[in-house]
């Protein structure tokens, strides 16, 4: 590994330990859109095996979104897995048809499920005293 991959490793590393929570939500959309994005390319291009590829890898961190709702904070965290649940549903639609426009719809959701979250990770800590 050269020094640059080296340090970017390492910067992507601190980036993570060191993320509030809802940081960490945003850099997994970050991630599984990226992995669509790429996938949606090597589709058009007929790349099966890449596009597969890179699909798999938003699914688990679809799925990593998923597992990690709390259930007890009610109507939102319900919602939020009804829409994990129908992107993992598009997502093997998406790869047995090889429809990249299926990936296109996924990403446009998990973008705007994205913006929601930087939002709320900009907001101000609300005191619970």
């Amino acid at each position: 590994m050269n020094p640059y991959a080296s340090a970017q490793q390492a910067y992507t590393e601190s980036s993570v330990l060191t993320a509030p929570p809802e940081k960490l939500v945003i850099m997994l959309y970050d991630g599984a859109i990226r992995f669509l994005n790429v996938g949606a390319v090597a589709m058009r291009g007929g790349d099966f095996v890449q596009a597969r590829e890179r699909v798999r890898r938003a699914e688990a961190i679809i799925d990593e979104l998923n597992y990690s709702l709390d259930m007890t904070q009610g109507e939102v965290a319900v919602r939020l897995r009804s829409i994990y649940i129908f992107s993992k549903k598009h997502l093997l639609q998406a790869n047995l048809q090889r429809d990249p426009e299926a990936l296109d719809t996924v990403v446009k959701l998990l973008g705007e499920l994205r913006e929601a979250w930087e939002s709320i990770a900009g907001r101000p800590l609300q005191s619970t005293a």
